[in-house]
């Protein structure tokens, strides 16, 4: 690694910035500007670490858009000061805020890694030490004077995944993420060892640019045996609304009734754009496989292909912000713009 590899560590709240309180045995914000205190191995790694805060940490459940753009605009304003970013966030929506990352920051070419932990970075068995020595050692790493890793990526428990194709899959146990569709970008055992066959493919890259709008007038729909026409339909006919999720089963399939098929053609030709992704933990959706989703691929119905529930509904917010022509949106989802399904 080179000596002079700078990686700057933004910290958003989550369970790694979590200390008990001596006196209350309370969980509060861990103070990251001694960081180097609190995690002395951190001197070992052969890069200059500085961090930021959030002003007031918060919990991942408490994520929106606004707060992705206040992290991208970190990452904006501190570019080309830095050499990589780490970003610490809380692991349930982690998914959903690397997904939305991938999208908002255009022609990256320095690495940004989320991670987090299970167990505050004070508890005795805590996950989070490895996890931020890790990835910020993934964050370092340097070929050739360029990053190794040029991508929003996910780190936890040992593996190093694309950020927009992971999951969260366990809430207890320390292998909290999964990349059901996409193998790890690397491993981390008595080596790092990268996959760079797996990377995102190294094409001319233009200017780095930053995206901050997203449009939220969406809703994620999972399909489940005895659905309401009622409700369905009422959903639809939510006001303002551009654009749904739609959770089928296996490869992409519904149920063929004549009021569901009527309001998914009703609100395709409204100009709503209706996505289908398969709420099976890992595979893709191929209408037309199936009878069940021949009429959905008539009617035009996107297909989610095999990009994960988190990545589709930020992919989709992305989107809709970027003024699209309606007849045109469909075939822009349906391409691979940061890696996040396969074409």
């Amino acid at each position: 690694m080179n000596s002079r590899t700078r990686i700057l560590l933004i910290y958003t709240g989550g369970t790694i910035g979590m200390q008990k309180d001596s006196k209350t045995g309370a969980l509060k914000a861990f103070n990251f500007s001694k960081l180097l205190q609190r995690v002395p191995e951190l001197k070992q790694l052969d890069c200059e670490i500085e961090t930021y805060s959030f002003e007031h940490p918060i919990d991942s459940s408490d994520m929106n858009p606004a707060y992705w753009s206040t992290i991208a605009s970190v990452i904006e304003t501190n570019y080309n000061e830095f050499d990589g970013f780490v970003v610490l966030h809380g692991s349930d929506t982690m998914s959903y805020t690397a997904s939305a990352l991938s999208f908002m920051l255009e022609n990256l070419t320095k690495p940004v890694i989320l991670t987090g932990s299970q167990l505050p970075i004070g508890d005795l068995r805590t996950d989070a030490k490895e996890n931020l020595i890790t990835a910020i050692q993934v964050a370092s790493m340097r070929e050739n004077n360029q990053a190794v890793i040029q991508e929003v990526g996910l780190y936890f428990e040992y593996k190093l995944y694309r950020g927009n194709r992971t999951t969260k899959i366990n809430s207890e146990n320390f292998n909290a993420f999964a990349s059901p569709n996409y193998p790890a970008l690397a491993e981390s055992g008595v080596y790092l060892n990268f996959k760079k066959e797996v990377f995102l493919a190294d094409n001319a890259k233009g200017e780095f640019r930053v995206h901050h709008s997203f449009d939220t007038n969406v809703v994620i729909v999972k399909m489940f045996p005895g659905m309401s026409a009622a409700i369905f339909s009422a959903i639809l006919a939510v006001p303002g609304l551009k654009g749904l999720v739609l959770e089928t089963y296996g490869s992409g399939n519904a149920t063929t009734e004549s009021w569901f098929l009527n309001a998914l053609e009703a609100a395709v030709k409204s100009g709503i754009h209706v996505v289908n992704v398969t709420q099976c933990s890992a595979g893709s959706v191929n209408m037309g496989q199936y009878e069940t989703s021949s009429d959905m691929k008539k009617i035009g119905v996107i297909s989610g292909k095999d990009i994960t529930t988190e990545a589709a509904i930020t992919k989709l917010m992305f989107l809709l912000s970027q003024n699209i022509a309606v007849n045109e949106f469909k075939t822009v989802f349906e391409k691979s713009l940061r890696g996040e399904m396969t074409e």
